[in-house]
């Protein structure tokens, strides 16, 4: 790897790893679904600087998607409007900082005591070829339904997460529910004798 390389490779980890970190420090669901999103577009990235172009891919497109999945759904289903007022993020917080502590303890070891084959490809192989034929060959119908299922769920929750209905505004009416026992609604307030459409029966 030259300078360049380098540069770039400490440059995604940083990111990588303060991302990561922000995941648990942030107060809101919504924002750590886009925080780990940039976590793992940061690794995967990493795994192109290190010739490993279909893991690199892989985990940008996939996480990339599941992220703004998740996101969407945060923001259809949270209680906590949208996902973005303040929550903990973090729960039994000695068991989990007891587990992260354990698992890069675990990580580093195999990385450093793991002896790693040195037998190079040929810079000629279709790797990448190969490697996808292996993992998607009996199974790309499969991965292509898949696709367009993730697809139609994402249209589906900007569909159903907006306010504009087709009889009116979808909050004509309700009333969000508090953030505390019997405290005010969270969120937007139906306008009172206004906005919707005005139906004739």
């Amino acid at each position: 790897m030259g300078l360049i390389d380098d540069a770039a490779f400490l440059l995604l980890s940083t990111v990588a790893i303060l991302s990561g970190w922000r995941v648990f420090a942030t107060d809101s669901m919504v924002r750590a679904s886009f925080l780990l999103m940039m976590s793992f577009i940061a690794v995967g990235l990493i795994m192109l600087l290190l010739a490993a172009p279909y893991i690199g891919l892989a985990t940008v497109f996939m996480m990339a998607v599941e992220m703004m999945v998740m996101a969407l759904f945060m923001v259809m289903f949270m209680m906590n409007p949208a996902g973005l007022n303040p929550m903990m993020m973090v729960h039994q917080h000695q068991l989990a900082i007891g587990a992260g502590v354990f698992a890069f303890v675990g990580l580093t070891a195999a990385v450093l005591f793991t002896d790693l084959p040195d037998d190079r490809v040929d810079p000629g192989a279709p790797v990448v070829h190969d490697l996808g034929v292996e993992l998607l060959g009996n199974s790309m119908l499969i991965f292509e339904t898949a696709g367009v299922t993730l697809l139609a769920t994402m249209v589906g929750a900007v569909v159903l997460s907006s306010r504009s209905g087709r009889f009116g505004a979808a909050d004509e009416g309700s009333r969000p529910p508090g953030l505390e026992v019997g405290g005010e609604p969270a969120g937007r307030q139906p306008v009172q004798g206004g906005g919707g459409h005005h139906h004739h029966h």
